[in-house]
Formats: structure tokens, sequence, C-alpha cells
């Protein structure tokens, strides 16, 4: 149940109708916009005297809320979420461009390539210090000392840094060094390690999961959200179907779907979705048209000699070009990209 509050309710009004709310031993979540205020319930609102609370000075009415994710939920939340990293406004005009390779090989490696994609107009560093592969014997990532990596490239170039976070043993260790938390697609789920990013009340990417929906992944947001952690970003990063031309088949309904139904910045990984480098150029700009306020790329020196996802990962030649596209496409959508 949500509570809307007039628009002339006084802050005295708004904290009587929270303090009644709370007597009844539930939570309360505040939504502040220009016009109204709006209290979202937390908790069964069965046992509330509903007569008496819309009754009280300063409510204009009582509203159920009938998805299952509340704090998520547009209704909950009628305003985009906006927030800032480092300086960096994620969820605003300016779409937010990560890029970088998709593990860190090596120092020289990583130090180049943050260099390249700052340059390029990257706003934020990506790479994985911790891999999780299909194969055993595939490259696993070089834990602490990628993280150091990653941590010395972000001083150099004052670039935020995202990276996975794969269980809750290296969650400590993962948040000193990044400055968002990514959970990857097959931990979309892995609730105790939700619990935990919320915690930790570092900001934090959720992937959705390659077989998931929409609503399992606003739900999975949703444990985030109850730890009074409201910096998370949704990414779409590509589902499995059928079709098996490509690695994913990259959702883009997924872009306006979560923007109706979620409060939450939108990003888009055309890498994954996609798993062929020919093809993320085309999906970036379809993420951007589709209301995306982010894209999260992997990006390599030399792709072809890349320690994981070679096949899916572009040059530095084609990212200049596809973030000059990206800027001449995001001003008539009122968009920007510097």
């Amino acid at each position: 149940m949500i509570v809307v509050m007039k628009p002339n309710a006084s802050e005295e009004q708004i904290q009587k109708v929270a303090q009644r709310i709370e007597s009844y031993g539930l939570k309360v979540h505040f939504s502040r916009g220009t016009e109204v205020t709006i209290l979202g319930v937390i908790g069964d609102d069965r046992i509330i005297n509903k007569d008496q609370l819309v009754h009280m000075e300063g409510v204009d009415k009582l509203l159920p809320v009938l998805k299952p994710y509340k704090l998520a939920s547009r209704e909950f939340h009628p305003e985009d979420t906006v927030f800032e990293i480092n300086g960096i406004r994620v969820g605003g005009e300016r779409v937010v461009v990560i890029a970088g390779p998709c593990a860190v090989e090596s120092r020289e490696q990583i130090l180049e390539a943050a260099q390249r994609v700052k340059e390029a107009g990257a706003h934020m560093l990506r790479g994985g210090a911790y891999k999780p592969r299909t194969s055993p014997y595939s490259f696993q990532g070089l834990g602490e000392e990628g993280l150091r990596f990653l941590k010395e490239a972000s001083e150099i170039t004052g670039l935020p840094v995202v990276t996975e976070v794969m269980d809750i043993q290296t969650l400590p260790l993962v948040a000193e060094y990044a400055d968002i938390l990514q959970i990857g697609a097959r931990n979309m789920q892995n609730f105790p390690l939700l619990h935990a990013v919320g915690e930790s009340q570092k900001p934090v990417l959720l992937k959705r999961g390659m077989s998931s929906t929409l609503e399992e992944l606003l739900m999975s947001a949703e444990y985030i959200l109850t730890h009074g952690n409201h910096r998370v970003i949704l990414c779409e990063r590509g589902i499995r179907t059928f079709e098996n031309y490509t690695r994913n088949t990259l959702d883009i309904n997924a872009a306006p779907a979560l923007k109706m139904l979620s409060h939450l910045p939108v990003f888009i990984d055309p890498s994954h979705g996609t798993g062929k480098a020919e093809f993320v150029p085309a999906m970036a700009l379809a993420g951007l048209a589709a209301g995306a306020d982010g894209l999260l790329v992997e990006v390599h020196t030399e792709p072809a000699k890349a320690m994981s996802d070679a096949a899916q990962t572009i040059d530095f030649a084609a990212f200049d070009k596809m973030l000059a596209q990206m800027k001449r496409l995001a001003e008539p959508l009122g968009r920007t990209i510097n």
C-alpha cells in the first residue's frame, strides 16, 4: 500500500502519518516528488486501520500496490531514480558508458585500456578480476591482484570501477576496490549475495539472468533495496532463446518495459547480448533508441588475443566510431553522451 499525501501537506503532517504506520511495526519508504510525497508501506499492511489513516491531516488517498516488487516499482517511487557515483550522475539525461576488457589480464593491459576508454569518452571502467566461466579450464581471473590493477587504473584516470563480485566470501575484498559491484547473470538469484551487497551500501549493477523474466529481475533488485541501498542499476544482457546464431538474444524490449515498471536506471549490455563483435555497435544504438540509461561494452586493444570473450569484444577503432554514432543519435532523443 502507498499513502499519497496532498500537495500542500506539511512536513509535520507527513511525519505524523509515518509515525502512525510505524506504530503498527511496519516500515515506511519516502518518495518525495516535485508535486507530492508518497509514503510506501513495507510489510503486511492488513493490520493497519485504513479508515483512520485516510482521514489523517494531509492524506489525499491510499492505494494498493499490486506488484510483488514494492520498492522497485513505479507505484512506490513514480519519478526516475537518479544518483551519483564519484560525481557521475546515473539515470538522468546523460547516457553513461561503461567500457573495458572482459577480464583484467595484466597491469599493462588494464592501464592502457583505462586510458583508451577515457580518451574515447567512456565514463566508467569495467574489468573482471574474478571470472565465472562455463569451463573450469578457462581463465578464471587474477583475483586480488586484478583488483589492485583496477584500482590503480581508476586512480590514474579518475574513472570509477565496475567489477563482478561472485560470492559473500570475497565481497568485502571486492567492495574495498570497486566503485560499483556487479552481480552477474548466474548470480541474479543468489539471494544471500543479494542481501549482502544490499547491506554493503555500495552501488550495484544487477544483470538479468539468461533465463529470467523481468519480474524475476525486479524481485532480485528488491532484495537489495530492502536494505536501504537504493543505488541499483538494472542491466539487460541477453536471454537464452531457441536462436543459436548469436550467443544470446538481446531483449531490447526490456529497456522500455523496465522503465515503465520501475524507477531504477536501466543499462544494456550489447556484448553479452549478441556474443558477436560485429553486432555490438548496432545493438548499442538500438539500446539507446529504446531508452536505456547506459551501456556496458567490452573493449580490448587486441580482441583476438583477449583471454575472455574474445568473439564479442570490439577494438578501440570500433568503439570510437560507435560513440560518435551514439552522440549523433542522442541529441534528437533529448539525451547526451558527453
